[in-house]
């Protein structure tokens, strides 16, 4: 089968399409037959240049190096392991992909317990948004900001991926949510239910009077000091990726700052995958509460454009890599 297969670091276009092998799943895993996958920034960390301590835990410890990237994957189930109970051959499904083989390619592994039917009003196309972004916001939201009906919540960063889904999410809490990004995404933020909006071009949200009961950071760039003074008494802070610099401070000060005043400063990681989450999303997915937000789609062969897009345009939403088999040769 072909791939996207990255054998060095460095920007895009170490990505490479190749002919590897079809992958072979295990007794409680699926075969997928990919029909579009999404970016991620985990995704780039992988091959863009890096530290020597990065790199060494890249090829050394996650053993990602010669490997296919892709976390999030949506296709028709292929085949079965002996122990899959929930699904079969030609189901309609999305969610995680497994082991080293991901979903930049013409078919990927999933693990049992880490994908779900795809709802029959849901494009392939906007399920592959959703694993990583979506639960991502979700787990956010209410796990480590404890999410409640009527309470003020802001998005920081609420233009792309994790952003657009956590505006959404929120709202179909009960919250009234105040969205910050840029001006050309102002718009769009209302549109997905940000009852205020806020320019970070022209407006320092931590400096004009407002409080908020639950602040998240997506990629977030003001110092701890600009969310604590934004929050309520009792309010929580959770930073959601970013530089270096933003995740030392929330894992490091966060706990700190948290027993000093009456606000608690955390951090969110990667999510988790659970079923239980994937159908949850599905439950929001079919009932229209929440719609992916997708600026581009691009073929597999253009995976390494696809990623320069996500990063030097800051996309809108999430961007799609559609593994059209028509356009491949074999």
């Amino acid at each position: 089968m072909k791939a996207i297969v990255y054998t060095q670091y460095g920007p895009p276009e170490v990505l490479q399409l190749q002919e590897v092998e079809k992958p072979v799943p295990d007794d409680k895993q699926v075969l997928v037959k990919v029909h579009s996958a999404s970016i991620n920034a985990l995704d780039s960390r992988r091959f863009e240049s890096q530290s020597l301590l990065g790199r060494f835990m890249d090829s050394v410890l996650m053993k990602t190096i010669n490997k296919i990237l892709g976390a999030d994957v949506a296709g028709r189930v292929e085949t079965v392991g002996t122990d899959v109970k929930r699904f079969q051959p030609g189901d309609e499904v999305y969610g995680f992909s497994a082991g080293s083989v991901g979903a930049f390619a013409q078919y990927a592994c999933a693990s049992e317990n880490n994908i779900v039917l795809k709802p029959a009003n849901v494009s392939f196309e906007a399920a592959a948004a959703v694993p990583v972004a979506a639960l991502t916001a979700l787990q956010s939201l209410r796990d480590k900001g404890q999410i409640r009906s009527g309470q003020k919540v802001l998005i920081v960063g609420a233009s792309g991926g994790v952003g657009t889904f956590a505006v959404q999410i929120a709202r179909s809490f009960g919250a009234e949510v105040t969205a910050v990004c840029s001006t050309r995404n102002l718009q769009m933020a209302h549109q997905l239910g940000a009852e205020h909006v806020i320019d970070y071009t022209t407006e320092n949200f931590s400096r004009n009077g407002q409080r908020y009961d639950l602040i998240v950071a997506v990629n977030g760039y003001h110092p701890l000091r600009d969310y604590r003074r934004a929050l309520t008494p009792g309010g929580i802070y959770v930073a959601v990726g970013g530089s270096i610099a933003q995740v030392l401070q929330a894992l490091l000060l966060g706990p700190l700052v948290s027993r000093i005043v009456r606000k608690k400063m955390g951090f969110m990681g990667i999510a988790k995958p659970t079923y239980e989450d994937l159908l949850f999303m599905n439950e929001l997915l079919e009932t229209g509460k929440v719609v992916p937000v997708i600026d581009r789609c691009y073929p597999l062969s253009e995976t390494a454009e696809a990623f320069r897009y996500l990063v030097e345009e800051h996309a809108q939403g999430k961007v799609i890599i559609n593994v059209e088999q028509k356009e491949i040769k074999q």
